[in-house]
Parts: C-alpha cells; sequence; structure tokens
C-alpha cells in the first residue's frame, strides 16, 4: 500500500557523463517509491526528468542491505527511467558517491558503496574524477545476437551484476534508432532483458558506443556498459589480462562523454570519469499528491 506524500520532497539533480539521474536524499528509507512514482519523477517533460533514480539510504536502514551495513554505510537503492529496480548503475555510483561528498557524509579518498550487486569501492580524486571498482565480469557461456531493422550481429554475452549483449559494428549509424528496443536472441539468456552496447573503433584501444538499456531505452552514457564494451574488446583484441598478465586499459568514448576502463589480471575493473551536480530544490507536495492518485 502506498502513503501519498504530506511534505515536499528535497532531490538534487546530477549526471556521469550525460547519463542524468534524479538524487532523493532519505537515509532512513522513509519514502515510499512505487514504480508508476520514480517513472514520473524521470519524465522529461511533466517531471524532473532522468534515465533513473538514485535513492540514498543508510545500509542499516533498507532490508536488501543491512548485510552490508558493516562494510558500506550508505546503499544506493538505484531504479530505472521506467521505475523498475536495477542491480547496479556504474555512472549512478560516481553520482551517488559525489552525492555523499557535497552532503559531507565524507570526502575525499576512498568510499564503499553497497549495491544490489554488491559493495562497491569508489575513489573521489581531489582533481573531480571519481574511480569506481566496479568488480568482476562474467561472461556466460551462451552465444547471443543482436539485430536492429532487420540487421544482425553476434554479441559478447558481458555480465557486470547486470546483463549486456556487446556488439562490434562497422560504423555507430548501424545501431539505427535505438528508440525502440533492439532485438536480441534467444531470449532465454536474458529472461529479465539486457542493455545492449553498438561498438566502433576509433584506434588501438579506443572505442565508441551507443547502449540501449533495459528500463530507459538510449542514453547519453552507461557506466557498466562502458566496462562490458572494454571487456569485449579486450577479448576480441587477444588482450584478455587473465592471459597476458597486463592491465588492458580502453578509452570509451560515449555520446555525453569519455570514460577509462581498466581491467587488472586479477580480474578487477577500474572505471574514471566525472560526476556532476547540477542543482537542488523541493518536489512540490501537490505535484506529490497528484503523481501518488
Amino acid at each position: 500500500m502506498t502513503t501519498t506524500p504530506t511534505t515536499p520532497w528535497v532531490f538534487l539533480k546530477g549526471h556521469g557523463t550525460e547519463n542524468d539521474f534524479v538524487i532523493l536524499p532519505d537515509p532512513d528509507n522513509a519514502l515510499d517509491l512505487p514504480p508508476h512514482v520514480v517513472a514520473a519523477l524521470c519524465d522529461r517533460r511533466a517531471g524532473i526528468g532522468g534515465d533513473g533514480v538514485l535513492h540514498v539510504v543508510r545500509s542499516a536502514a533498507h532490508p536488501e542491505a543491512r548485510a552490508m551495513a558493516g562494510e558500506a554505510e550508505w546503499f544506493m537503492d538505484y531504479r530505472n527511467g521506467d521505475g523498475s529496480v536495477a542491480e547496479m548503475c556504474g555512472n549512478g555510483v560516481r553520482v551517488f558517491a559525489r552525492y555523499l561528498q557535497h552532503a559531507g557524509h565524507t570526502g575525499a579518498g576512498d568510499l564503499a558503496v553497497a549495491t544490489r550487486a554488491g559493495v562497491k569501492h569508489v575513489h573521489l580524486a581531489k582533481d573531480g574524477d571519481v574511480t569506481v571498482r566496479m568488480g568482476r565480469a562474467v561472461l556466460p557461456p551462451e552465444q547471443v545476437q543482436v539485430t536492429v531493422g532487420g540487421r544482425g550481429w553476434p554479441a559478447y554475452n558481458v555480465n557486470m551484476g547486470n546483463p549486456h549483449a556487446v556488439a562490434f559494428v562497422e560504423d555507430l549509424t548501424h545501431a539505427g534508432d535505438l528508440l525502440g528496443t533492439p532485438g536480441y536472441a534467444p531470449a532465454a539468456v536474458y529472461p529479465d532483458g539486457v542493455n545492449i552496447e553498438f561498438v566502433a573503433d576509433r584506434g588501438p584501444r579506443h572505442v565508441a558506443m551507443r547502449v540501449h538499456e533495459r528500463g530507459s531505452g538510449e542514453t547519453r552514457s552507461c557506466g557498466t556498459g562502458a566496462c562490458a564494451v572494454a571487456v569485449a574488446a579486450a577479448r576480441r583484441d587477444g588482450a584478455d589480462p587473465a592471459v597476458t598478465g597486463l592491465p588492458a586499459t580502453y578509452t570509451v568514448d560515449l555520446p555525453g562523454g569519455r570514460l577509462v576502463i581498466t581491467e587488472q589480471p586479477d580480474g578487477e575493473i577500474e572505471m574514471t570519469g566525472p560526476a556532476v551536480l547540477v542543482g537542488e530544490g523541493r518536489i512540490a507536495a501537490e505535484w506529490l499528491e497528484s503523481s501518488f492518485g
């Protein structure tokens, strides 16, 4: 049962390489966030607008994060733009960490953040960039293919805590109009949907990508997607760090900016990029009442 709020909600707006988020500080997990309200908040015409919502909760106050409270004080309860719950968002973690710094909960240096994909370790650099240790990729054995407009490509199946299908194309225009959902097969490989990346080479260890995020459509950037792309590119290029014993670093250009991804020989993946807070304000009680209704 949802309860209509009687007071305005505080919010902030932020982005990481133009992957943008509505940030809702809620240390005690007191806010009711049904999917239709999250979707209304992310509506770019009738709401605040965003690719998703970063719900900021103390780990000890959230049932999905209490087991991680001893390692990470804060839990990133991430929601996609359509209101669905997501395991992880790489750009979101950087913006989440920037908010915690802005609010005085942490300073420059190292920080642990709880997510549905486990605890992520973050470094806030003094120059403004944020590095996230994203964990290790899993490459499930199933072969997959993605399609757009009747044309298909084989894709690397990469899991970064959330599922990705990475297809290499000659030109990013081949991805066509990603406002619609690209096809993928076999469907049973991704029972909960998949993020689909289209990748073109720009130079040695340098690629560009477009992404269709499940629950959000095409977005300006996707951090876990950029990690999946770097992992797939390293395998394609014969640069798997587990085989070579050397780190593999790729520069990944997205429509919203640039990320640098490094996969270490032990499999740990590090993502470095910007995180920007745009502003803050209050969501009117009247708007909340109409949205909950």
